[in-house]
């Protein structure tokens, strides 16, 4: 198991607004003991092999792998257009993939490339959106195998960028998703017991229902402002932009999930993957105590030489 960090805390910054480069965000990573670090496709001003190299060689150059690409595919959409552009991009994507991690070594985690089944359009009915997705992702299985880069498919909540939330947020159907498609070695699940949590579903059932197909996951934890109770919060944020203030992100281990469950079952199954970080929503010391909680994890339940 090895750790990787995303910064939450400035995906505005970089993605959004532009006030902060990747190359800057690289930098400051320098500072936190992780192994490596998360991408997301909007961090990118270019997709030009030139630029892309330039970002993999900061990466590498800071210490660090490119275990994993954060990306948000809108398979439901319910323009035939708009999905057929968001297949073209994932598979786009899958290649960017491979370019930033660099040649794939022996006995080393695949890098992967999320996939997720898109925004929940209240036109859209759960079977039609279901068909849609698996077709989606089974068309880009031979773009993985082509790159050797592993699809995971992440039980989301919604992209901060999204007017609704995730079609396939609530475990039953992200279960009749996954479960519809049988490859074992270019798909997978990226599991986040946060985003179960918000989804109203036992984070623990979830990653028992899924853990023989977990390969990567992101951790974090969250917690409701005072006075906000979750059903009140999820109702409220449907047709919303962006994520609710009143769902926050905390310091890894100090929040609602159950780590020493989670950890307990990851290594059951024998989990070798790569666990990102995802928080820091309060700076660089929230990202750093996650860090170190997630190693003192890794060497409970994988022993020191799991790193």
């Amino acid at each position: 198991m090895k750790i990787a960090a995303f910064p939450k805390c400035y995906i505005d910054e970089i993605a959004a607004q532009r006030t902060m480069s990747v190359f800057e965000w690289i930098e400051m990573a320098r500072a936190l003991d992780a192994e490596g670090l998360e991408m997301y496709d909007g961090f990118f001003t270019s997709f030009d092999d030139e630029y892309i190299d330039w970002v993999g060689e900061a990466i590498h150059n800071a210490g660090f792998a490119m275990p994993m690409l954060c990306c948000s595919p809108d398979f439901t959409n319910p323009d035939a257009e708009v999905r057929r552009r968001a297949w073209e991009r994932e598979r786009e994507l899958i290649r960017i993939t491979r370019r930033l991690a660099g040649p794939q070594h022996a006995g080393q985690p695949r890098p992967a490339c999320r996939v997720l089944s898109g925004q929940r359009f209240p036109e859209v009915s759960v079977e039609q959106g279901i068909e849609w997705v698996v077709d989606a992702i089974m068309r880009l299985l031979p773009v993985a195998r082509e790159y050797d880069v592993v699809l995971a498919m992440e039980n989301h909540y919604k992209d901060g960028f999204w007017k609704y939330p995730e079609f396939a947020q609530k475990k039953e159907v992200f279960l009749r998703i996954v479960s519809a498609i049988p490859e074992r070695t270019y798909f997978g699940v990226q599991y986040d017991p946060s985003n179960a949590i918000v989804a109203g579903d036992d984070p623990i059932d979830l990653l028992r229902a899924v853990k023989d197909r977990v390969v990567t996951m992101h951790a974090s934890d969250r917690y409701l402002v005072e006075g906000t109770t979750l059903l009140e919060e999820l109702k409220q944020s449907d047709g919303t932009l962006g994520y609710s203030p009143n769902l926050r992100h905390g310091v890894t281990g100090k929040g609602l999930n159950d780590y020493d469950a989670i950890f307990s079952i990851l290594r059951e199954v024998g989990f070798a993957g790569w666990v990102s970080i995802e928080d820091g929503m309060n700076g660089m010391d929230e990202m750093r105590e996650s860090i170190e909680f997630l190693k003192r994890m890794r060497e409970k339940y994988f022993g020191a030489s799991a790193r």
